[in-house]
């Protein structure tokens, strides 16, 4: 809804302002009514006689009649005495409608005041074109007349442009900081926290922003094929879907790799070298070759992953961490899990013929089911592990030590 500043007929002072409504009528009573007046008429400053309230805009100045012709705005000076030879009026006081220039940085710019004060009337630049106050904001001024401000142009042209439409409109050049910084200097508060959104969400993801798997997806593709694989070391792929991917050669040494999904991903001949997958889920995965000396995979769900080489290719996971690891079902023959700790895992029904266990802690594990052909369980702790069901009895070679498990 639009409004008008309306003042008698004569005289430009104990303004009131109105709303414009349905009709002229309407708008001609409620002007009689806040002036004390028989209104008639309406009038422009220039003495135009307004017949069609579509002739008006927001924030016009119109003077009231009782039916009597357009009267000349007479100054009103209290105290003081007019004479011919005073002063020009500050332009900074005077009409809404009244066109102002300002030179910020080099460029001018024209507004009116109403645009500078009607958005943010605590602003800075509505403190310097405001009629309340007892003396205008300092501002020197150019030789055409135009206001001097010391700010960049380019990050002051869409601050003027808020203050027109309320809208933020920000070029693809210009860094939505620079108009946040402009913001707060104008003291424009409901732009500063529109910006201050703005730029959080703009912001350069850090160092250790987990990676997305279109970031990799898009790496993947600009790499020629080759053995040698992306060198993901030490990145963080934290919670990152990476199911069902060709990511064979990859490098994701001492990479954060926890809570990640590797559903049905070749993954064959990849480092995993001391990362990160604690909790990651990796059903499925080819792991052909693959290495993971003294990766940290507690909590990790590999149920169903192929380990097993036909070209004689081995994995390793020497040394790593799998407790409560869940392997049920996996193909592992020839694995190396020497001194891998394993303890509360689930082995169940695992293919581990020739796999390398000496050492391994398999304390409670659950290995019914399992081919241990051939297997290295030297040295191994059985601890309360279960060992029902096995496809080929254990020889007391493949453990010299006590077996403390049920078989």
């Amino acid at each position: 809804m639009k409004r008008v500043i309306i003042f008698r007929n004569g005289i430009d002072v104990d303004g009131k302002v109105i709303a414009v409504t349905h009709s002229l009528e309407d708008v001609l009573q409620e002007a009689g009514r806040k002036l004390g007046v028989h209104a008639r008429k309406l009038y422009t400053p220039q003495g135009g006689l307004v017949d069609d309230l579509k002739l008006l805009r927001d924030d016009d100045v119109l003077y009231v009649s009782s039916g009597e012709a357009f009267v000349a705005q007479v100054p009103v000076n209290i105290g003081r005495p007019v004479h011919p030879s005073s002063p020009k009026s500050d332009p900074r006081k005077g009409s809404y409608n009244d066109w102002v220039s300002l030179n910020v940085g080099g460029k001018t710019f024209s507004t009116t005041r109403s645009t500078l004060i009607r958005k943010a009337p605590d602003s800075m630049l509505a403190r310097m074109f405001s009629d309340e106050g007892e003396s205008p904001w300092s501002s020197a001024m150019d030789d055409s007349g135009a206001y001097l401000i010391d700010r960049s142009p380019t990050y002051f042209e869409p601050v003027l442009n808020y203050l027109r439409h309320g809208e933020v409109i920000i070029d693809k050049n210009l860094n939505p900081r620079g108009i946040l910084e402009e913001a707060k200097f104008f003291g424009i508060t409901s732009l500063v926290q529109h910006m201050e959104s703005i730029a959080r969400n703009d912001e350069q993801p850090g160092d250790n922003t987990p990676i997305t798997r279109r970031e990799l997806v898009m790496s993947l593709m600009s790499t020629p094929i080759s053995n040698c694989g992306l060198r993901c070391q030490g990145m963080n792929f934290t919670g990152c879907n990476l199911s069902k991917l060709d990511l064979r050669y990859m490098n994701f040494k001492h990479a954060q790799l926890q809570n990640s999904n590797f559903t049905g991903t070749d993954l064959s001949y990849t480092n995993f070298e001391r990362a990160d997958l604690t909790a990651a889920v990796l059903d499925g995965a080819t792991l052909l070759g693959v290495k993971m000396l003294c990766a940290h995979i507690e909590g990790a769900s590999m149920r169903g992953c192929n380990f097993e080489d036909p070209a004689g290719s081995r994995a390793n996971m020497e040394g790593a961490t799998m407790k409560n690891v869940n392997l049920e079902g996996s193909h592992m023959a020839g694995v190396n899990l020497r001194v891998a700790t394993l303890k509360n895992s689930n082995l169940q029904n695992c293919d581990l013929r020739g796999a390398v266990l000496a050492g391994a802690d398999l304390e409670n594990c659950n290995m019914s089911g399992c081919d241990l052909q051939e297997a290295n369980l030297r040295g191994a702790n059985l601890k309360g592990a279960s060992l029902e069901l096995m496809l080929t009895p254990l020889h007391m070679s493949q453990t010299v030590e006590t077996v403390g498990g049920r078989n």
